[in-house]
């Protein structure tokens, strides 16, 4: 996919929005399959392995797209931004949600991920200095709270978060922002340039660590967890990438955000049709009860910053 390196902080985000539409619907489909893939794939590989060792796979691929293009390095400032789109999308959620996917099912982690737009669209609202009304705050905080309600009745003993669910949560949490601030920076790099750059300077932390998974508990796998971890290495961790971020960069982080709606529906089909899970009327209505209140959050989220704003 060509970057889309023309896309600068000066062009305004309203630009080419049905383009950033298209390409936003590109990438959530891709992404749609990562919470089944990640079941699949940590079900025979240890979590870490699988975490770390898709973004050092994805690293070398990203490296050899970077050389080939001759992309030019990023400056200071946009190697600090660049810090936390790696933070939230090639470790924090990664890791999070192949923990949580060891115990808990992937249907179970698509309501959750219901609530990612509306964490995207907060965190693009933050940095960008958005002031939206009153009815944008209370839609997000009934969208957290029909989440925390379902894991609490759900997904717990004796009343409190279990385990991963405060990994699917922290997962959620870390994505909005990488996505928010990968948005935002692929104005100026482009979409693809913007992973590739996040993924090798994530390198010095996803290379040991994948070494160390890989000592302890060498992997052995079928064909199968193996078909997984190759899709979430080179699509869930590159490719849908390329899609995302460029579409976020030309129709704005919070409008595009939007496309994330179909993601949890898409992601419970699945994980019936890939994993043979069951999707019980629980999942659906509760993550149809966040979608609600994530397209309140839409609707109120404000004006679009000015072009060429910059971000706190």
């Amino acid at each position: 996919m060509r970057d889309q390196s023309s896309v600068t902080a000066r062009r305004p985000v309203t630009a080419d929005h049905g383009v950033g539409l298209a390409l936003g619907a590109v990438g959530v489909l891709a992404f749609s399959m990562s919470l089944p893939m990640t079941r699949v794939a940590v079900q025979e590989l240890d979590p870490w392995f699988v975490a770390f060792g898709r973004a050092v796979g994805a690293a070398l691929l990203a490296w050899g797209y970077l050389g080939r293009t001759g992309a030019p390095r990023p400056s200071p400032a946009q190697w600090r931004r660049l810090s936390v789109v790696a933070l939230g999308v090639v470790v924090g959620f990664p890791l999070f949600t192949s923990l949580a996917l060891t115990t808990q099912t992937s249907a179970h982690g698509a309501v959750v991920i219901a609530v990612l737009p509306a964490m995207t669209a907060v965190f693009a609202v933050l940095r960008a200095g958005e002031r939206p009304p009153p009815p944008f705050w209370i839609a997000s905080a009934g969208g957290l709270l029909a989440v925390l309600a379902f894991l609490v009745v759900s997904g717990t003993v004796g009343g409190a978060l279990s385990h991963s669910d405060l990994y699917l949560l922290a997962a959620v949490a870390l994505c909005g922002l990488g996505y928010a601030e990968g948005g935002a920076l692929a104005r100026e790099l482009g979409g693809a340039r913007t992973i590739c750059w996040a993924l090798l300077l994530s390198l010095p932390v996803t290379l040991p660590v994948t070494v160390v998974a890989a000592t302890l508990r060498p992997p052995h796998a079928g064909a199968g967890a193996w078909t997984a971890f190759g899709y979430l290495t080179a699509v869930s961790m590159l490719l849908g990438f390329f899609a995302w971020y460029a579409g976020l960069a030309r129709g704005g982080v919070a409008r595009i955000g939007q496309v994330q709606l179909t993601q949890p529906v898409l992601t419970l089909a699945w994980s019936a049709l890939l994993v043979g899970e069951a999707v019980g009327g629980a999942p659906v209505g509760a993550a149809l009860l966040v979608l609600a209140c994530v397209v309140l959050t839409q609707r109120h989220r404000g004006g679009v910053p000015a072009p060429g704003a910059r971000d706190a």
